[in-house]
């Protein structure tokens, strides 16, 4: 085995990428690049009926935009097959397997036999030692491991600590089935070794794998690879993951405007702690990440927590990334709030020069969209409810007279605008909210935006005045 580290992420192609599975990719990603070593990426696709080139595309889909790159080209396990089949048969040459005729109904009375008598459901070992030439005509047989009857097996794990199999509770696993076929034990067991694998961080559902599995390396001679495994993700109420919990696909959380490095921090701090720190840049989480500091305890899926780590990192972001980010959307979000698949080069620079107010605001990319309607809208303008209501007819006639002031005012800026609208006010004998108020809804269709002054400088003089005057003509409902 190379002295260099190297991981693996190893998902079945049978539906998204989970995000159980996305943690799982990071900690391999970060252990590697802690240790100047490599991640591998090997498709488990065996299971020709429910693997689908669809779900492969998303699991490549979602650590691309996870930011989660793998080193070399990716394995497909099932192109490995013809390997497989020559590891079993070289065990079946050296004794270390055997073939077993051991019928389907004869299986289920096994089966039948231990759930009566209350025992753990395992093979018998019925063709462990019996000659071949006993074996009925017409069958073919599978190729059984031949594993130790007696003693102990043991795991070393990072996570798990120290983890004892008595022997005489394994049963002697099938390697290859009848039809020629690899079984998932066996088929992990020659890719990790083969693909020179040295630590496997996977889930903790996978432990009693890790029993059957080192029996397997020890048969072939082969050297194990350090194991850690990982307890899996529950819900807030304490229960495993499911689809009542919410969204369970990377892919969901992309479209429901997250971003990236707000997902990677949130995961990383799912069942790894280091200290009280709680946000990590991508170089902080790989210069502390290690096995030792992963808990034992399932980690709770918290949305509110990841919603507010994300509100986190939409402040932080660039302005130009967040307009772009905004626009991947567009496909998915567009139709159904009036735009297209692409801002228009005016609404793009709308969004950029308002971005820095808009941020504040919002936890997601959706939240930032639907803030941002005002931009990208047509007068006369939607209103929601509270707009509507705060435009009443004394609220429009105040408009009205405003509209011939600010039709004269020199420069279109923030500054000389609010300069002109607060001596509207004062002229009038009114509070500078009953006038910006209503202008606000006027001119953005909410109550709620960034600073008013920055708003109207943004969507321009022609803009502006046309949104007031759809609003002074055709009433709150316009």
């Amino acid at each position: 085995m190379s002295d260099q580290v190297v991981t693996r992420f190893a998902p079945s192609p049978t539906g998204f990428l989970h995000i159980g599975g996305a943690r799982t990719a990071l900690f391999n990603w970060l252990y590697a690049r802690r240790h100047g070593g490599r991640m591998l990426l090997r498709i488990e696709d065996t299971d020709r009926e429910r693997s689908t080139d669809a779900a492969i595309g998303a699991i490549l889909d979602g650590l691309d935009w996870l930011g989660l790159d793998w080193d070399g080209d990716v394995v497909y396990q099932f192109s490995r097959v013809a390997r497989h089949r020559e590891v079993a048969e070289s065990l079946l040459a050296s004794g270390g397997a055997y073939h077993c005729y051991a019928s389907q109904q004869e299986l289920e009375e096994m089966r039948e036999s231990a759930r009566r008598d209350g025992r753990p459901l395992r093979y018998d070992g019925r063709w462990r030692d019996r000659d071949p030439a006993d074996a009925p005509p017409g069958v073919k047989p599978v190729i059984r491991l031949r594993a130790q009857s007696e003693g102990e097996t043991v795991v070393q794990d990072h996570v798990q600590g120290r983890v004892v199999w008595q022997n005489k509770d394994l049963d002697d696993l099938v390697l290859l089935r009848s039809d020629g076929t690899p079984t998932y034990m066996l088929a992990v067991v020659v890719d990790d070794h083969d693909m020179a694998v040295t630590h496997v961080i996977r889930g903790d559902d996978h432990l009693t794998n890790a029993a059957r599995q080192s029996q397997i390396y020890r048969a072939l001679g082969w050297r194990a690879p350090e194991w850690s495994h990982v307890p899996l993700i529950h819900g807030a109420d304490g229960a495993k993951l499911s689809k009542r919990h919410g969204a369970l696909g990377v892919d969901a959380y992309r479209d429901l405007g997250y971003l990236p490095a707000a997902l990677r921090n949130y995961l990383v701090r799912l069942g790894w702690s280091h200290g009280n720190q709680e946000i990590f840049s991508d170089e902080e989480m790989v210069a502390a990440f290690d096995l030792g500091q992963i808990g034992r305890s399932p980690a709770r899926f918290d949305v509110a927590k990841l919603e507010s780590l994300n509100g986190h990192y939409l402040r932080q972001a660039p302005d130009a990334e967040l307009v772009c980010r905004l626009e991947t959307l567009l496909p998915v979000l567009g139709p159904a709030r009036g735009l297209g698949t692409s801002f228009t080069p005016e609404v793009r620079r709308r969004l950029e020069a308002s971005m820095a107010g808009l941020k504040e605001r919002a936890k997601t990319l959706i939240e930032l969209l639907d803030s941002a309607y005002y931009l990208h809208a047509s007068a006369p303008l939607t209103l929601d409810a509270k707009a509507a209501a705060l435009l009443d007819e004394a609220a429009r006639a105040r408009l009205a007279s405003l509209l011939p002031i600010l039709e004269v005012v020199a420069e279109w800026r923030a500054p000389e605008l609010e300069a002109a609208i607060r001596s509207f006010a004062e002229t009038a004998g009114t509070k500078l909210g009953q006038v910006a108020q209503p202008l606000r809804a006027a001119l953005t269709g909410r109550t709620t935006s960034p600073p008013l002054f920055d708003v109207m400088e943004v969507l321009g003089r022609t803009e502006s005045l046309a949104r007031l005057r759809a609003q002074v003509e055709n009433g709150a409902d316009a």
